[in-house]
């Protein structure tokens, strides 16, 4: 069985289990915090965030809201994987570090349903993702 995460696990214990996700330490996500079923990651935009007109990538806004649906979907249960996610951008970041706030919607025992908002450090609201989860069986 694999290693599994407390429902409310410190921000070391998670720093320590998601560490390992190259790809969103290698584009600079960090999580602030994280429980079951909840997480809330950041990413300070850099230049290289940045697509040819000069706003952030779509890709860096999702991988922000992918990590943080990783945390709030792998804490304090069995382990889970998307199947589906949907993001819908709804405006250009104005600021200079992007948040994404994953909470579920319904938690059950085989299924998982995320909703993730992505705003910036001005307020602006950038992005939205829902998501299902399939949670693997004990």
């Amino acid at each position: 069985m694999a290693k599994q995460l407390s429902d409310h696990p410190t921000l070391e214990e998670l720093n320590d289990f998601f560490g390992h996700d190259r790809f969103a330490e290698h584009a600079g996500c960090r999580i602030v915090e994280g429980s079951r079923d909840h997480a809330v990651c950041e990413l300070d935009i850099q230049d290289h965030h940045r697509n040819a007109l000069g706003n952030v990538m779509g890709g860096a806004i999702f991988t922000l809201a992918d990590f943080a649906l990783a945390i709030a979907s792998n804490t304090g249960g069995n382990p889970s994987v998307s199947v589906s996610s949907t993001i819908e951008y709804l405006s250009a970041s104005k600021g200079t570090c992007l948040i994404a706030t994953c909470n579920a919607d319904k938690s059950g025992r085989r299924l998982g349903f995320y909703t993730t908002d992505v705003t910036d450090d001005t307020g602006r609201r950038i992005a939205r993702v829902t998501t299902t989860v399939y949670r693997e069986s004990e």
